[in-house]
């Protein structure tokens, strides 16, 4: 049985998330991928695996899911195939074959999620399913400063919540880094500033990185100093730590693999 992977992109907004709960808990993303490929495959069911098991209302622009056929495809066949089944909010970007005994999460380097935030007292409605809000200003110099605490090798266990599976809360974050975007003509922009967080780590926790940014913005407005949120993330108490962001601004970006096959990495939950 040949062994293949997809890129996907999807908008979270009205998924139950990526991993399939079963029938009558919600539509999810990888429920909807094994729906086509049982299509193709006569009525077969194929399992899925998945780089990253987003939340509900998590989007993607680059999540991978792995897969076996019971007969070979073309690649560009199979991911046209797949998008004429596929819902509309949910897209291959790119069809490949890969080795035998590939798996999308088990092998995956690292991972990169990217958190939209607008600002100002109140939200552009047309930007609501694709960007968090807050109505306060944010200082730059602060954001900063609580982004690159999560860099390095840490415990992140009072940034997990509950519902994770994992055999440990011990990640390595190799990028955490605030910008401001840039005002784009061609989409309404928001009334306050927007900022972009980026966050790249070989994997995540439950709600990690809406965590993160629910952290960046008590710090940023001037809620909580650098040294309280140190303190909070040392303690490795979920209840010393701010509340995280909302879904709908988070986007998983890319995964990376290598060349070879890995050991099995941390794992993402978010």
């Amino acid at each position: 049985m040949p062994t293949y992977r997809v890129t996907l992109a999807y908008d979270g907004t009205d998924f139950a998330g990526w991993q399939a709960q079963g029938a009558g808990r919600g539509r999810t993303v990888q429920g909807a991928l094994e729906e086509a490929l049982a299509r193709l495959a006569g009525g077969t069911r194929i399992p899925v695996a998945g780089a990253g098991r987003t939340d509900a209302g998590v989007h993607a622009q680059g999540q991978v899911a792995s897969f076996r056929l019971p007969t070979g495809w073309d690649a560009a066949d199979l991911g046209r195939a797949l998008n004429a089944l596929l819902p509309a909010d949910a897209r291959v970007l790119e069809a490949a074959a890969c080795a035998e005994g590939f798996h999308a999460r088990r092998h995956a380097l690292s991972k990169l999620y990217r958190y939209v935030m607008d600002t100002g007292p109140v939200q552009v409605p047309t930007r609501r399913r694709l960007a968090g809000h807050v109505p306060w200003t944010l200082d730059e110099g602060r954001l900063r400063a609580a982004a690159a605490l999560f860099v390095g090798r840490h415990d992140f266990a009072s940034l997990a919540s509950s519902g994770g599976s994992v055999k440990t809360t011990v990640r390595t974050v190799t990028l955490s880094e605030v910008k401001r975007a840039r005002p784009a003509s061609e989409v309404p922009p928001a009334p306050g500033p927007t900022w972009i967080y980026e966050v790249e780590a070989d994997g995540f926790l439950r709600k990690m990185v809406r965590s993160m940014v629910g952290a960046l913005v008590e710090a940023g407005r001037g809620a909580w100093p650098l040294d309280r949120l140190r303190a909070a993330l040392e303690a490795r108490d979920r209840r010393l730590w701010p509340a995280p962001a909302p879904a709908r601004g988070l986007t998983l970006v890319r995964v990376a693999y290598g060349e070879e096959a890995t050991p099995e990495r941390p794992g993402d939950r978010e």
